[in-house]
């Protein structure tokens, strides 16, 4: 399936903080989903993801390429609604709009309709992001409070705490426990699907059910 490449219009984001650029859908020339589930806003829980591959980007280009490439695995290859996160963050500073704040994502079982799941492209298992890579992941969380699609007493988690997998690799997830939101001590599943009135968990990455890095 094709895409139409369209111009950048980057959305810049003012606040306290140094400016957030989120990069939305129709910029970096995503597909449509193939279903939308609405989710309830706001969520009580963010979790962090590394993508493994695609690798880090750090040119804007590259970032482009990679949000593009994820879908393709996510959509087309495991089939898919749409790419599985709801934002990434890439080495050029930038935030990236996946499946946005109010729909329910493909990124941990048990909690994609009641967490907005951000990918920190790169793999970050022997290194850290860069300093403006993560500052842009705390810009985009805080944002997300501000606007009322994130609770204000969140709770941040990595993947590897919510299933079997190395995500979001050693250096980035001991980062992240000293983040002030983190928490130790994330629910049950059966717990998290009971608060979220869905049985099933409501995801759509039924061909994720085993051990990886992402």
């Amino acid at each position: 399936m094709s895409r139409i490449l369209c111009p950048l219009l980057f959305i810049t984001i003012t606040g306290t903080m140094s400016a957030l650029v989120l990069t939305t859908r129709e910029e970096w020339n995503a597909r449509p989903p193939v279903l939308i589930e609405p989710m309830t806003n706001p969520v009580p829980y963010v979790i962090i993801h590394h993508s493994y591959i695609p690798p880090a980007c750090t040119t804007t280009a590259d970032c482009l390429d990679a949000m593009r490439k994820m879908q393709d695995m996510h959509q087309i290859t495991k089939g898919w609604n749409d790419i599985g996160y709801h934002f990434a963050v890439g080495g050029d500073g930038h935030a990236y709009e996946g499946r946005g704040w109010s729909r329910v994502g493909a990124h941990a079982p048990g909690y994609n309709n009641i967490s907005i799941g951000i990918c920190v492209i790169g793999d970050w298992t022997q290194e850290l992001p860069p300093e403006w890579q993560l500052e842009a992941v705390h810009q985009l969380v805080e944002h997300g409070v501000e606007q009322g699609m994130i609770q204000e007493d969140y709770k941040l988690l990595g993947h590897r705490q919510v299933r079997d997998t190395e995500c979001p690799g050693d250096r980035l997830f001991n980062e992240i426990t000293t983040w002030e939101h983190f928490s130790e001590t994330p629910k049950s599943t059966k717990e998290n699907r009971k608060e979220s009135g869905n049985a099933s968990g409501v995801d759509d990455n039924k061909l994720f059910f085993f051990k990886h890095k992402s």
